[in-house]
């Protein structure tokens, strides 16, 4: 079993950045992929970015690549989400994401784990 834990999130003036934290707890060997999701009111959930913990690799959607990075420390079984250049429409309940598996896709594919979610607003 994986408990994950986000923070971090908060309200942000378009340009600015926020800095989003998920600290994991459980076997690592069922999260060998994390990720974060976001889900707007009235809009279906969209994945934002994936790291896979053994290789380091990532990957991005294509609405905030340039703009946000995934990175992780092992050390403290934490998973971070920079976001620089942060848009109106950024704004959205983000969440925490771990799969078990060698592939966590966009769709939600291959997620086993959630966590609770961390609201970003991001005013105009």
């Amino acid at each position: 079993q994986v408990h994950l834990v986000e923070s971090g999130g908060g309200s942000v003036q378009a340009g600015g950045s926020l800095r989003l934290s998920c600290a994991a707890s459980g076997s690592t060997a069922s999260r060998k992929c994390m990720g974060w999701f976001r889900q707007a009111p009235g809009k279906e959930r969209e994945g934002v970015a994936v790291i896979y913990t053994f290789s380091g690799g990532t990957s991005y959607g294509d609405s905030v690549k340039g703009r946000f990075t995934i990175s992780q420390d092992n050390a403290k079984n934490t998973v971070y989400l920079q976001m620089n250049s942060l848009k109106p429409e950024d704004t959205a309940m983000y969440y925490c994401a771990a799969g078990a598996g060698n592939y966590c896709g966009f769709s939600g594919y291959g997620i086993n784990y959630w966590g609770q979610g961390t609201q970003v607003t991001v005013s105009s």
